[in-house]
């Protein structure tokens, strides 16, 4: 197999893709010491057999220049093809400033063809390619050179089976008509936005169940103090403090140094630029005026008997997803359907689109009382009343 280590191999390997329909593409890279991932290494293949066609690109060879790559990615001429692609794309939009279009992501498309839930690569290929993939290599370090056989064989085989994944998975999207609802759902992963994370967001990600606004103008500080000094640094969040010592913070609301060493779960950071960091930001939330604290979104109140009618949904959308052959979690979500239950006008992903063709339309008419559910021994039947 091919390892390409120069600017100018890749740029000749990249020149053949460009009259090819479609390249499978993947990654290898390290996050656990860094906040953005460092990308190790690019598996990418042309239509082949084995491992024709297919390379390992080395992107921590000294004086490699990835913007061929970068140029076929803006190809749209030529499908790029992933598994999963969330995390890879997220490295490309970052590293490179770029994502790939047009692409297609098999674990979606797999999924709105009735594989399951979040399916794995190696379960597509071995129910599609029927082949096995040695996944043992997965959690060596790639930042290590030179790779071993072992891994180069593992990382290569995660383009090659794609290619057959991939083109199955279009024929059948092609022959149901449904190329359509897998690019609705690739609308999210082509936006650069969802790989922009802005500090002052980063608390809406906590988990907390607190109702007081002044305990979350507190957290919403040290949470943008962590975002952007994990960010600044390139380090783990986790390693300035975890969530857990986040929220203690929050409810306790140190005032100086002393007060910051009676923390039970800061382990480190308690002098320093972390320190000084978590203090001023703590000062910060205290002091915010009362018009610029979180906003509480109050829970929505359940109507009577909207419980009853949120298990009648998951009846039907169990029904509906399994005559479709899509997966459930794709169509709705549980709190899509509690949503549905209990509001007069909810606006969810459910109601629109595909999603309403194959399950919004049939929840309203159940939820309005015109149609009932019957069980069958060919299954659940929607009956008109």
């Amino acid at each position: 197999m091919r390892t390409l280590t120069t600017t100018d191999a890749l740029a000749a390997f990249c020149d053949e893709c460009a009259s090819q329909p479609y390249v499978t593409v993947d990654t290898e890279f390290l996050r656990e010491r860094t906040y953005y991932a460092q990308l190790c290494l690019v598996q990418v293949a042309m239509p082949g057999e084995g491992t024709e066609g297919a390379v390992l690109i080395d992107t921590l060879a000294e004086g490699i220049d990835l913007a061929p790559l970068y140029d076929l990615f803006r190809n749209e001429n030529v499908v790029k093809v992933f598994h999963a692609a969330r995390q890879d794309l997220e490295i490309f939009a970052v590293e490179g400033n770029v994502i790939p279009k047009p692409f297609f992501d098999t674990q979606v498309a797999a999924m709105v063809c009735g594989f399951g839930e979040q399916v794995g690569y190696e379960t597509l290929v071995r129910k599609i390619a029927r082949q096995q993939v040695d996944k043992s290599s997965r959690f060596t370090d790639w930042s290590r050179r030179p790779l071993s056989d072992n891994q180069k064989t593992y990382a290569i085989g995660d383009v090659t089976h794609l290619r057959v994944v991939y083109e199955e998975l279009a024929r059948q999207l092609k022959e149901t008509g449904r190329e359509a609802w897998v690019e609705e759902e690739l609308a999210v992963l082509m936006n650069p936005d969802t790989y922009i994370v802005k500090p002052e967001n980063a608390w809406k990600r906590l988990k907390t169940r607190t109702s007081s606004q002044r305990f979350l103008a507190v957290a919403r500080e040290l949470a943008n103090f962590r975002e952007a000094y994990a960010q600044e640094k390139n380090i783990p969040r986790p390693r300035i403090y975890k969530d857990d010592a986040l929220l203690e913070l929050a409810a306790n609301k140190p005032k100086n140094l002393h007060d910051l060493g009676k923390s039970r779960l800061l382990r480190d950071g308690r002098r320093g630029e972390i320190a000084e960091g978590i203090l001023a930001a703590v000062k910060r939330g205290v002091e915010c005026p009362q018009e610029d604290l979180p906003e509480i979104t109050p829970q929505r109140e359940k109507k009577q008997g909207s419980e009853a009618l949120s298990d009648l949904l998951r009846v039907l959308l169990k029904a509906k997803s399994s005559g479709a052959g899509v997966a459930a979690k794709l169509i709705a979500t549980a709190a899509d359907l509690d949503r549905i239950a209990s509001e007069d006008a909810p606006d969810v992903a459910a109601l629109k689109g595909w999603r309403h063709e194959v399950f919004g339309a049939d929840a309203l008419l159940l939820k309005d009382g015109k149609v009932a559910l019957s069980a069958t021994p060919d299954g659940v039947k929607i009956v008109p009343i």
